[in-house]
């Protein structure tokens, strides 16, 4: 019945039916006034409970945003401060004072910092490029607000020292990448610190309508140099500090703020692009190929909670290439998502639990990966356009994609429509229950349907619960065995934690518009954790001692496929560097030989081996920093050495080299082999608006050298310049060697149009 009606779903009959669905969903009404507010003059409370509420105020005349905070406003209007440790010393003062500003006006949202530093000179000031991980690592601040106060979802934005760019969403607790937002920033610096400005349009952000609000809210202050984390509310150390910011749970609440009516929250992003393109792979081959291209994207707000895009001729000649991998196993890699359009409101799609972003998800198939659009054999295929709803209403989380792509002949890829739906209603505090459909529509060829349902537990603040099930129907596939379900419970203390999680995929389950690593296996995981800190906290923060079990057999439960024993023990220290040493026992069945390397194959048997592994990371505050990994141990009846590194060297503020570096020498009874795997990438960054990489790639195994340049220029707010070269070369010998393969010169320009 599923697959009856996914085949008739047209663009427009999805839109229909989605906003139909909108229309019947309850829409809630404001949040009250909270008890127990700061009473202007004051702007912040704090209860013997914890409990914390901020008052924004309202200014006649906006700040000028220049990161100096000279403005008279700063001195008529309170600060908030009082920032609480959470790392090194958790529930201790912060030991460097920060003072913020939260003001607004009838068109945005300020947020101004004075971050206090009682040794400007150790600050780490590395990183400029907009959203990288990196910003973390050096002096920075965030704020996060939970826009809907449903104490789950909310949106992040931060800075450092130097005035980088970083936004998020935040979805579920968890911070999800694949947000970008319409807001500016300015830093400065004085004798004892650095300073901040934001300003953030109210139609950046979504919520709930017009007029008096109630929001969550929490900042963060990372003082690098002491590698110490503070925020405005209480947060507990077993959150870990990666993530605890989005915990929206124990955010503060934000009283006073004043929303303006709803305008016409319109955009409309057009772009011209040329490109350039000769490819020596191709039959026939052409050479200097120009083709020039234009499309756009629009984006309409529904209501300030629910927005809608198309796309028109989408394009993606700006995205960076894929870092390439190693693999020594007979499952797929992972590559993750690049594409601006099918990032944003990526994190509404993350089904059962399964991670969603640049990491890959493991053995758990991801439902809907958007990845499997407009690539084909490695290929990129014409977007000839598309549409998508995301948003929130009431209690319900909803998105949905349809995407309608062209052929390619020399891919074999023909014309294909794509359908995904995720609607999720929040049970409980912070718990959510969910279903996600997708539909792979072909002109001709096989059609494939994916149902399933989902449940995300949050018992107690470190008590997790993930379960689901679904079932895919693919045309000329037997129905028997086409289920995947999941069930995992988890306690994640500080001192003490575990994990219990088991995994089926059935050998016909075939998500064709997701990913699945491995089919036709039952997967049970036990997981035991002890995290100890020392009494004397001078030099270490915290030891780990951790053992794993990976218990695997065929979805039958007939046959024993892998089993693999584990023990870790970890140490942190005090300067952010980390020591790992890991051993682990590996049983493993080879169903069917497979090829692992050129000319040598593995037969299908059983093998036991174990292995050695022990890396060392090294904290950003070096100029030098990153991780060296080395491992020695038993495979296959043979033996595989590592060496891995991957890190940066700081020049500057503004360059930086990242190289990366591995190399596997094996050594089996049916063939010796060694892989070399080196990249290095250049970052040039003048501003945080500018910025120029390059990316070389060499891999000893296809002896394929390749290499990139990328320029990003934001001359306005989300309008930007690409110019991308990249090109592909065989390092075999020839009459010209390197001998190349494929290249691309793209020039890209987009502007964005707000009304």
């Amino acid at each position: 019945m599923i697959t009856r009606f996914a085949a008739h779903v047209t663009f427009r009959r999805f839109v229909y039916l989605l906003l139909a669905v909108i229309a019947w969903l309850p829409f809630p009404l404001h949040a009250q006034d909270v008890a127990d507010a700061p009473v202007p003059p004051e702007v912040v409370t704090r209860g013997d409970d914890g409990a914390v509420i901020v008052r924004a105020t309202r200014v006649a005349r906006a700040p000028v945003i220049d990161g100096r905070l000279d403005d008279e406003t700063y001195l008529d209007v309170q600060p908030i401060g009082g920032f609480i440790q959470q790392e090194p010393v958790e529930g201790a003062p912060a030991t460097e004072p920060t003072e913020v500003w939260l003001l607004y006006d009838d068109r945005n949202l300020y947020v101004s910092a004075r971050c206090y530093d009682s040794r400007p000179d150790l600050d780490v000031l590395t990183e400029l490029r907009r959203d990288h991980n990196n910003i973390i690592q050096n002096e920075n601040f965030t704020v996060v607000f939970d826009t809907f106060y449903d104490h789950r979802n909310g949106f992040f934005f931060q800075t450092n020292a130097l005035g980088a760019f970083r936004d998020q969403s935040i979805v579920d607790d968890q911070l999800s990448t694949s947000w970008n937002g319409v807001w500016n920033v300015r830093t400065g610096r004085f004798d004892r610190g650095w300073t901040l400005e934001m300003v953030i349009p109210f139609k950046t952000l979504r919520y709930l309508g017009s007029g008096p609000q109630v929001w969550g809210i929490n900042f963060r202050r990372i003082v690098k140099w002491k590698n110490e984390f503070s925020y405005l509310t209480a947060m507990p150390r077993a959150f870990g500090t990666g993530n605890a910011i989005g915990r929206m749970n124990n955010a503060g609440t934000l009283v006073g703020l004043e929303t303006p009516r709803q305008s016409k929250n319109l955009e409309f992003k057009p772009y011209g692009v040329s490109t350039l393109t000769t490819d020596n792979t191709a039959r026939p081959r052409f050479s200097n190929r120009f083709t020039p291209n234009a499309g756009m994207d629009f984006k309409y707000g529904l209501t300030r909670s629910l927005i809608a895009d198309v796309t028109v001729n989408t394009d993606f000649a700006q995205v960076e290439e894929d870092v390439q991998q190693v693999n020594l196993t007979r499952f797929n890699l992972f590559f993750p998502e690049k594409r601006d359009f099918f990032l944003e409101g990526q994190g509404i799609f993350a089904f059962g639990g399964a991670s969603f972003g640049s990491g890959s998800p493991g053995d758990v198939p991801i439902m809907f990966f958007s990845r499997r659009i407009g690539l084909t054999n490695g290929q990129a295929v014409p977007v000839l356009g598309g549409g998508r709803v995301t948003g929130r209403s009431g209690r319900y989380s909803m998105g949905g994609v349809n995407i309608q792509t062209g052929d390619k002949a020399y891919a074999a890829a023909v014309t294909t429509n794509f359908t995904a739906v995720r609607i999720k209603r929040d049970v409980l505090r912070r718990s959510n229950i969910g279903f996600v459909g997708t539909h792979r529509h072909p002109l001709s060829g096989e059609q494939s349907t994916l149902a399933g349902v989902d449940s995300n537990l949050f018992l107690f603040a470190n008590v997790t619960a993930n379960m689901y099930y679904a079932r895919t129907d693919t045309s000329g596939t037997p129905s028997e065995g086409s289920a995947s379900y999941r069930g995992r419970f988890e306690y994640a203390g500080d001192r003490f934690g575990w994990t219990t999680d088991h995994l089926l995929v059935g050998p016909q389950f075939d998500p064709q518009l997701g990913f699945a690593r491995r089919l036709d296996f039952r997967k049970t995981t036990l997981e035991a954790r002890y995290s100890p800190r020392p009494r004397r906290r001078n030099l270490v923060r915290k030891f780990y001692y951790t053992a794993s079990l990976d218990y695997i057999t065929n979805a039958q439960a007939t046959q024993l496929q892998n089993r693999t024993y584990s023990g870790q023990f970890q140490t942190d220290f005090q300067n952010s560097d980390q020591v790992t040493v890991e051993y682990t026992r590996d049983y493993e069945l080879i169903p069917q030989a497979f090829t692992i390397s050129t000319g040598v194959s593995i037969p299908a048997r059983s093998y036991d081996y174990q292995g050695l592994r022990t890396s060392y990371a090294l904290g950003q505050q070096r100029r030098v920093s990153g991780r060296v990994t080395v491992a020695r141990g038993s495979f296959y009846d043979g033996t595989k050495t590592d060496a891995i590194y991957t890190g940066r060297v700081a020049v500057s503020r503004h360059v930086a080299i990242e190289p990366g570096v591995t190399i596997n020498w094996v050594r089996l009874p049916f063939g010796d082999f060694t892989t070399r795997l080196i990249n290095s990438r250049l970052v040039v960054t003048p501003s945080p608006r500018l910025s120029v990489s390059s990316l070389l790639q060499y891999n000893a195994v296809p002896h394929a050298l390749s290499s990139s340049v990328r320029l990003r220029w934001e001359y306005l707010p989300a309008s930007e310049l690409f110019v991308v070269y990249s090109d592909v070369r065989n390092t075999l010998p020839t009459p010209i060697s390197p001998a190349l393969q494929n290249r691309s010169v793209a020039v890209k320009v987009t502007r964005l149009l707000r009304f």
